[in-house]
């Protein structure tokens, strides 16, 4: 996969963008924000834990074992629970709620605004992420991402893999499936995608789990695209 496939899909129209990992940089943010805080924690440890916690949370919710529930509240729940681990169980109701807000500010990576901005030039640009519209909507207001539309699993009630994600952004913006291309930095998202009739495109971010924990990037059949990031993602597109 390589600069020469950009003329396959030519008929995309709307760019739809996996947020955490993909956009921005959700471990180095917590990292760095736990370090400022509570610089006694090991921030690396902590993030990952935080992190762990998320998929077994959203399939008690797609299980039905929970109602429907937002991310910030999934966030919450493993957040109070991961604190004893740590030394932080004491901490407030405050300084709980302000942590959890972690994930609104999350940074961008470096190449992310730009690269969006170049993308938006051609293409419709819209989330769709597990995360909920508040926190998305903070963290671009906060980041400076270019978003055209602001669409969520909360938005569908339900999340990703669910084929109700990745049909509905072809529904919101009234085109058929294969002109929505999916941007994601997980193979996962991407295959279910695939499964709906999407295009795809995936996103190298090798330092997502943090420098010591680095990931296997290598192409996988069926994306349509392999970006090292999303300035070259916007090469390949011809933007």
């Amino acid at each position: 996969m390589n600069d020469a496939q950009a003329p396959i899909v030519p008929a995309v129209e709307v760019l739809a963008f996996d947020i955490f990992g993909t956009v921005v940089d959700w471990h180095g943010s917590i990292v760095r924000e736990l370090g400022r805080r509570y610089p006694q924690v090991d921030g690396d440890a902590f993030a990952l834990a935080w992190r762990a916690g998320y998929k077994p949370a959203m399939v008690r919710v797609m299980s039905g074992e929970l109602g429907w529930t937002l991310i910030d509240d999934l966030h919450r729940m493993i957040l109070d629970a991961i604190l004893p681990q740590f030394g932080l169980e004491r901490l407030g109701e405050e300084e709980r709620r302000e942590l959890n807000r972690v994930w609104h500010r999350l940074d961008p990576w470096p190449d992310a605004v730009a690269g969006l901005q170049r993308l938006k030039r051609k293409y419709l640009l819209c989330t769709l992420s597990n995360g909920n519209l508040g926190l998305l909507t903070r963290m671009a207001k906060r980041a400076g991402l270019p978003w055209d539309c602001v669409l969520s699993a909360e938005v569908f009630r339900a999340y990703k893999p669910d084929p109700a994600t990745y049909l509905g952004v072809a529904r919101v913006f009234d085109v058929p499936p294969d002109r929505v291309m999916l941007v994601a930095a997980h193979h996962d998202d991407l295959a279910a995608a695939r499964a709906c009739g999407l295009r795809t495109a995936y996103v190298v971010r090798p330092l997502e789990f943090g420098p010591a924990h680095p990931k296997d990037v290598a192409p996988q059949a069926g994306n349509d695209l392999h970006s090292r990031d999303l300035l070259h993602l916007a090469d390949l597109l011809d933007c």
